[in-house]
């Protein structure tokens, strides 16, 4: 928590170099940055920080049942921070990032970090925005989430963002209106076969051109699905159970 918050025009590329420096600093004191990225404006804090993820956490009204993606500046980072990586999650990361794809995978299990509740995995994504990757490749990997309340509508302005969050962030870089209110679409890549865990930005039939049985949203494997209808179709089948 911090008194007093700044906020930075970084819509200037003059100002970047300061405005990122200032980052640096509220980051290493384990503050929280609003930044600017490829979908909405979101809230980040030092991925390697749990005191910092806690706070980042607490701003948002959230709990450790809720861990916050992490942004990365590219995709080489992506071997240093998760393992066992499956061919095709390489594959989306190469068409789609930079982009608005998140994508689920297993933690590389000596990184000393607590996101939350994750399970032993971590969400990682190379967002295609310029301030945000300028400030990913200063600081390092950070744990990023919509810059909002818990529940209220993400914040495609600097300001909107600060009304919602405060002085509970130190830091707001501005760099103008977001041009959509769609958050990224997330793949779980730790499945098989994968599964959108959350539909955003990216189409599924573009995602499905390049990974042919990635499951929807809420669909079922189809063996999987057989099976249920099968069950569905012999309980119907049976007389109703009554009481002696």
């Amino acid at each position: 928590m911090t008194d007093v918050s700044d906020f930075i025009d970084v819509s200037d590329p003059a100002a970047l170099e300061n405005a990122v420096a200032r980052a640096r600093e509220v980051l290493a004191d384990r503050g929280c940055v609003v930044l600017p990225t490829d979908t909405v404006y979101g809230i980040g804090a030092d991925a390697f920080s749990p005191l910092a993820v806690a706070v980042l956490l607490a701003a948002k009204g959230r709990s450790r049942t809720m861990p916050p993606p992490v942004l990365i500046a590219d995709r080489r980072v992506m071997v240093g921070l998760a393992y066992d990586v499956p061919e095709e999650a390489e594959v989306l990361a190469e068409r789609f990032w930079p982009g608005a794809l998140t994508l689920i995978l297993k933690s590389q299990p000596t990184l000393t970090w607590d996101l939350g509740e994750t399970r032993g995995t971590v969400a990682l994504r190379v967002p295609d925005d310029a301030v945000a990757r300028e400030l990913l490749y200063a600081v390092g990997p950070m744990a990023v989430s919509s810059a909002n309340r818990t529940g209220m509508d993400a914040a495609t302005t600097a300001d909107a963002a600060r009304s919602m969050l405060g002085e509970s962030v130190a830091l707001y870089l501005d760099a103008g209106p977001r041009e959509s209110r769609d958050p990224s679409t997330i793949v779980d890549c730790t499945v098989t076969p994968f599964r959108v865990a959350r539909q955003g930005s990216v189409p599924l039939e573009e995602l499905r051109a390049v990974v042919p049985d990635l499951l929807a949203e809420g669909e079922e494997p189809p063996v999987a699905a057989e099976r249920i209808a099968v069950a569905e179709d012999t309980a119907a089948a049976r007389p109703a159970d009554r009481e002696a």
